[in-house]
């Protein structure tokens, strides 16, 4: 029996090809763009492209016929700089951005600037000037260094009701984040990725079984750090593979983790015992 157990348990690790994203993972996930690899989905630095002759005669037209700017902008679309990322955790504070922080002024960024400059009186521009900064400073707080740069890059969800009571694991497929929750108060929270479509994490509601700080599956191979089992041979665990190559990989079955000290500590406080809810 222990030794079936114990087969079970090391039967995740990650997927040696790229998965076949399902249409309600890909459209379900809107702010996971912002992991190490590129995505269309954050304030990134756009591919290069040579300019075609009509665009480039417009360009020429508009910048000859438009006037001179009269207020100086501080930050626009196309910059980058520590004062672009502070920026952006201010809109992040104010609602008006969801993705984190990238130090590049993009098209988020200024959609996020026009709608402030919108709602606050002045000319909607999509650039920060002088007034428009003053006024975003004294509506949001200096931003701490976890804001500058969250080691959680995608948005949380609301807790599933089921998460509202007890020690929880709240694990949303959604939002691809893990909530750790104690009688409803959210602790802590970390990215996380799933199975693929071939072999997928399990939905329902679970208790760790058992916990494991140094495990190594004997099928894949992999190191496991910091796994703790909920459901046969799934559970959470931290991932070099997710570190590394983010939700371009997919496991085989468990909630892999690539924040090894934020799971480190979580390890620490979760019980034999607690609850995990996955859901969607």
């Amino acid at each position: 029996m222990a030794t079936a157990v114990a087969l079970a348990a090391t039967a995740c690790g990650p997927q040696k090809t790229e998965p076949v994203a399902s249409a309600s993972s890909a459209s379900s996930s809107p702010t996971a763009g912002t992991s190490p690899e590129a995505s269309p989905t954050t304030d990134g630095k756009p591919g290069e492209t040579s300019a075609s002759p009509s665009a480039s005669a417009s360009a020429s037209a508009s910048s000859s016929t438009s006037p001179s700017p009269a207020v100086k902008a501080i930050m626009a679309n196309g910059d980058e700089s520590d004062q672009v990322r502070e920026l952006q955790a201010r809109l992040r504070q104010l609602k008006l951005m969801s993705v984190a922080p990238t130090g590049f002024y993009g098209s988020k960024t200024t959609a996020a600037v026009k709608t402030f400059q919108s709602k606050n009186g002045l000319t909607a521009s999509g650039s920060v000037d002088d007034a428009t900064w003053k006024k975003i400073q004294a509506a949001s707080k200096k931003p701490t260094a976890d804001e500058l740069r969250p080691s959680t890059v995608n948005e949380v969800d609301a807790p599933d009701p089921r998460c509202m009571q007890g020690r929880v694991m709240c694990i949303s497929k959604e939002s691809r984040t893990l909530a750790w929750m104690i009688d409803g108060k959210v602790v802590s929270t970390m990215d996380v990725r799933f199975g693929s479509e071939n072999t997928p994490t399990r939905e329902g509601v679970f208790n760790v079984g058992w916990k494991a700080k140094e495990w190594t599956s004997t099928i894949y191979h992999t190191p496991m750090p910091y796994a703790m089992f909920f459901s046969g041979g799934q559970a959470v665990h931290y991932s070099a593979d997710f570190a590394a190559r983010g939700y371009n990989g997919a496991s085989h079955g468990c909630v892999n983790v690539r924040d090894k000290g934020k799971l480190s500590a979580l390890f620490d406080q979760v019980q034999v015992g607690d609850k995990v809810v996955v859901y969607w």
